[in-house]
């Protein structure tokens, strides 16, 4: 039996969580003030570069003692950089509750070999926070991409710290408020929570990080792509805009016209504002729906960006090939893009809540999810 088809469908079905979607002003014709085939080292460049620092730093309120980089290798690399550079000088304390973070620990263990003190947590928990160390290093992800957990606020982190505490946040910036107190290094990437393009890292020291790269260097060698001292000091230029290697002026084109999008919405408030509208919008589907959940039990621990859900009907028989007919019926009908769960995640979905996804396109969303569920039991049925 065909299960009737919503009426309406989002305006815009993309909802991946990385790439994620552009903001709703976007069109190409608006980077023609990108300065192709000119070099990044030219006055035009370093003044687009230092455009994008200082816009990031406005937006995000970032205090002007602190260091900003952007970075090659998107927020891979930024996390990358910091942990080669500042890692080592004193204990290491990680924490990890979905992929990306047990990559870290993989890197830190396994290719550092360093003896870390390592927390994980199943995908929808998060780590015991009150029993972290903070006379050792501690890394951990801000908000987990693929588990949608993240850390409710910074209160967990103590101000008189002996550590450092290096936080990927590139699924919670221009999202979550990041208490900068709080945090010595912080890393993201262009193409999260504004829609920017790939490849493209941004990475944020504060004086203690700062001291420490100056004060200490690490027992393994460097690729130059990772190298933020020279001689014991700062390699300053890159904070400025003289990126360690060539980045795509028609990228940078791109993320500053998100930062004046993001402006034009009201700032960091506005774009909070935003992604809780569209948080709102799939809370209320997941209440009126016993078929479907949160990955993240908890609601103080859900993320306002990569919301991740769960199927928990009983007739369903195979989770993960349930999941994938589901997400691939949502796209053949042009409803959404790209919302499978994580290859390593629980099988499910996962809808991008950021800024930049307008809350109508979520609300119109929910009833296509539900459109693919019940299509989806009874072919389920059918072939039984």
């Amino acid at each position: 039996m065909a299960i009737e088809q919503p009426a309406a469908r989002p305006a815009n079905p993309r909802f991946s969580s990385g790439p994620c979607a552009k903001p709703p002003v976007f069109d190409l014709s608006k980077l023609a003030g990108a300065p192709l085939g000119r070099s990044h080292r030219a006055a035009v460049g370093k003044d687009k570069l230092k455009a994008a620092i200082e816009g990031t730093r406005e937006i995000l309120s970032i205090p002007a003692d602190y260091k900003i980089g952007i970075v090659p290798a998107s927020d891979t690399g930024a996390v990358e950089m910091a942990m080669w550079n500042l890692l080592g000088a004193r204990g290491v304390e990680m924490l990890a509750w979905e992929s990306f973070g047990a990559g870290w620990v993989t890197d830190v263990v396994k290719q550092l070999k360093l003896d870390a003190t390592v927390k994980t947590a199943d995908y929808g928990q998060i780590v015991d926070l009150s029993t972290v160390d903070f006379a050792n290093d501690v890394v951990f992800t801000w908000n987990g991409t693929t588990s949608g957990v993240r850390v409710p606020n910074g209160d967990w982190i103590p101000a008189d710290r002996e550590g450092l505490t290096i936080c990927d946040a590139t699924s919670a910036a221009f999202a979550q408020y990041l208490p900068w107190d709080k945090l010595d290094v912080t890393t993201f990437s262009w193409q999260k929570v504004l829609g920017g393009e790939a490849a493209h890292g941004m990475i944020i020291l504060s004086p203690r990080a700062v001291e420490r790269l100056e004060s200490y260097t690490p027992a393994w060698p460097l690729p130059k792509i990772f190298r933020l001292t020279k001689g014991g000091k700062l390699i300053d230029g890159i904070f400025q805009g003289a990126t360690i290697n060539t980045p795509s002026m028609l990228a940078v084109e791109d993320y500053l016209l998100a930062l004046d999008w993001a402006r034009s919405v009201g700032g960091m408030e506005g774009l909070r504002e935003r992604a809780y509208a569209n948080l709102a919008a799939v809370q209320s589907f997941v209440q009126d729906n016993p078929w479907i959940a949160f990955l993240a039990e908890q609601p103080e621990y859900r993320s306002n960006t990569s919301v991740c859900l769960k199927f928990s009907d009983e007739r369903i028989q195979d989770g993960a090939a349930f999941a994938k007919a589901v997400a691939k019926r949502l796209e053949a009908e042009g409803a959404a893009y790209d919302i499978g769960a994580y290859r390593d995640a629980p099988p499910g979905l996962r809808i991008w809540c950021g800024g930049t996804v307008e809350a109508a396109d979520v609300a119109a969303l929910m009833p296509w999810i539900k459109w693919a569920f019940e299509a989806e039991i009874a072919a389920q049925t059918e072939a039984a």
